[in-house]
């Protein structure tokens, strides 16, 4: 009974895995043993295996549709799971192999790494807002700083030059934002007015030097100090002008001045009066720094004349002068020849070489580094250029007079920033920048940066 039934279960099975209207073959006696010995030895339950096999096969032929829609969910998000049958049955096939050692580790790194995404984000999120609350006073014990409404609050000064400042997307407060403590403006004249612009042709209409420039200053200056506007006409004030010292644009560093560069382009003879006139407001109260014929006084503004700017007029008044020059740096240090020559004649005597830039009528000693220095074919500077750089910046700098070089190299980045590592430490007092943020990025506080 036992063979008997094991026959009709294996063509049971054959039928069922044969196509419908085929004819089964029959198996031996010999077959039939050898399956009831491997299934059922003792010839029990062939009924049950032999429902359950066809069960089997039929479900694995044919799966039914709730479970293929089951099994495409399950894989879509749960996408680290093996929906294969290989991988439960059969351990060790490559398929297998590559869902256990690949596909798991690799959707579950996924996951944890969006997780801990959307916490840090979280966590961003609640500390923005706990610091807005902070900041607003919310908390108890915490109230805005004092000079929280500052233009220039949290800006830490640095020792650049804003090149062409008006071609900024927002004149003189783009430099401002960065801490640059210098600024550009070319002036042409139109009728009374000063318009900025590089080329006449390039000038709008409402591009002044005192709406870019000297309005804004003015008033920046005069919210810093409410309390302290003594013109210098008030001398019944039992405080001399002169003991008053007006807090500057930088929070960070009250008693930093900011350069306001003027470049001359054409008429300098018509110009000056004119600058002279638009600088009164600032004069008046105070903000601009001075020769008062014996002492340089520094405040919140220094106004320095360059390009064709008349150095006759500026220091034509010994007694005040509140507009400086900038001083031609190569013309400062005398060459070997002029040096010899020098020795050579009584010390006592005046030499045609004396330069007549002071500290007193001047205030950058500036010149075109291409021109001066030369171009640099090996991406560096050669020891003959570093030494004329410091020769150049020894003589301005024991004349007291900053030293800054115009049109140094902007291209490549990687020259730009080894020109600059240079100037900076071999001296150079204010780097003249062209790109605002590489100029923010560096770490002033450090000698020796990009090194």
């Amino acid at each position: 009974m036992a063979i008997q039934g094991s026959a009709v279960c294996q063509s049971s099975l054959d039928a069922a895995s044969e196509p419908a209207g085929s004819v089964s073959q029959g198996i031996s006696e010999e077959e039939d043993v050898y399956l009831l010995h491997d299934y059922d030895p003792e010839g029990q339950g062939q009924g049950r295996e032999c429902g359950q096999s066809i069960l089997d096969t039929n479900t694995r032929e044919k799966p039914s549709a709730g479970s293929r829609r089951k099994r495409s969910l399950g894989s879509r998000l749960f996408p680290w799971r093996c929906a294969h049958m290989q991988s439960e049955s059969k351990p060790w096939p490559k398929r297998a192999l590559f869902c256990r050692v690949v596909k798991r580790p690799f959707w579950i790194l996924v996951a944890i790494f969006g997780l801990v995404s959307i916490i840090s984000f979280a966590w961003d999120s609640i500390l923005s807002v706990l610091a807005d609350s902070r900041d607003a006073g919310i908390f108890p014990g915490q109230r805005p700083s004092l000079f929280s409404d500052w233009l220039t609050h949290g800006v830490v000064p640095i020792a650049c030059h804003s090149h062409n400042d008006y071609w900024r997307r927002v004149p003189l407060f783009s430099a401002l934002a960065v801490g640059c403590t210098s600024v550009e403006a070319d002036i042409w004249l139109d009728g009374d007015e000063l318009r900025v612009g590089h080329t006449m042709r390039t000038v709008l209409p409402n591009q002044s030097l005192r709406s870019l420039y000297i309005d804004p200053l003015l008033d920046i200056l005069e919210q810093h100090n409410p309390a302290s506007n003594i013109s210098i006409s008030e001398t019944e004030s039992s405080i001399e002008i002169k003991d008053i010292a007006p807090v500057g644009i930088f929070v960070t560093e009250p008693n930093q001045t900011l350069v306001l560069l003027i470049d001359f382009k054409s008429s300098p003879e018509l110009l000056w009066p004119i600058l002279m006139n638009h600088l009164e407001p600032l004069r008046r109260k105070g903000y601009l720094t001075h020769f008062d014929g014996s002492t340089l006084i520094q405040r919140p503004i220094t106004v320095v004349a360059t390009g064709s700017a008349p150095f006759h007029l500026i220091q034509a008044s010994t007694t005040y002068r509140d507009i400086f020059y900038d001083a031609p740096l190569d013309k400062l240090a005398p060459s070997p020849s002029e040096v010899e020559f020098q020795s050579n004649t009584d010390s006592d005597s005046t030499s045609e070489f004396d330069s007549p830039y002071t500290k007193y009528n001047s205030y950058y000693a500036s010149v075109d580094f291409h021109a001066s220095i030369g171009s640099l074919p090996l991406g560096r500077l050669s020891q003959d250029q570093i030494a004329k750089v410091r020769a150049q910046i020894a003589a301005a700098h024991d004349r007291g007079l900053k030293v800054r070089y115009w049109g140094t190299p902007g291209w490549p980045v990687g020259l730009r920033n080894s020109v600059w590592k240079v100037l900076v430490r071999e001296g150079v007092d204010m780097l003249n920048v062209d790109n605002l943020r590489a100029a923010s990025r560096v770490d002033w506080s450090v000698k020796g940066w990009w090194g």
